[in-house]
């Protein structure tokens, strides 16, 4: 189904987290959209964001050659590797224990004596999470299931509307039992035609 144009995606889309290990959502497609909702008490909204967000994936192959032909006869995979990077627009509590990977939060007061305060993990305590994007016209979801934040963490204070952000980069991990990712994608449209399995 070519020169489709509903299967064009605009829009950075919402993101969520959870606890690593949060079971998938159970994904209902109703109307040509995913029409379920995201328990908001699992899956929590990280807010804005500077530019939205990116996935990069890379799959690592060797050659493999024979002397008789120039060319190699084969490639043999040796790892791969993915990401999830965006920069967080709201600087909160929340934001700073996905960004440093955890920590140790208090909160003491209430209404207008409340005050909360973080402090990051010791090296080897740091939690790992799992990732969800929601398209905003909701025909895509994608789930990270266990994700380590591995990125430098840069704090900018700037003048004027130059806003303060968390830069991440959420490194995939295998998660126990599962691949490290998966995609909804409601309608044929997003089948992209016939699809064919290589």
């Amino acid at each position: 189904m070519p020169n489709d144009t509903k299967t064009i995606s605009l829009g950075p889309g919402l993101l969520y987290w959870a606890p690593a290990g949060t079971a998938d959502p159970t994904t209902a497609v109703t109307a040509s959209i995913i029409s379920d909702t995201l328990s908001a008490v699992t899956w929590k909204q990280i807010g804005y964001t500077e530019s939205g967000s990116e996935f990069s994936y890379e799959l690592s192959s060797d050659d493999v050659n024979v002397a008789e032909v120039f060319d190699p006869v084969t490639h043999k995979t040796t790892g791969r590797s993915g990401s999830v990077a965006f920069e967080c627009a709201e600087i909160t509590v929340k934001n700073l224990v996905l960004a440093l990977n955890g920590g140790t939060v208090t909160n003491t007061g209430a209404t207008t004596t409340s005050m909360w305060t973080y402090e990051p993990p010791n090296p080897g305590n740091e939690v790992r999470v799992a990732l969800i994007w929601q398209s905003e016209d909701n025909t895509e979801r994608w789930i990270f299931r266990q994700v380590f934040q591995t990125g430098s963490v840069t704090v900018g204070r700037r003048k004027g509307a130059d806003k303060a952000t968390i830069p991440v980069t959420f490194s995939l991990e295998a998660p126990t039992g599962a691949r490290p990712f998966k995609v909804w994608m409601a309608t044929d449209n997003k089948a992209g035609g016939q699809v064919v399995q290589p």
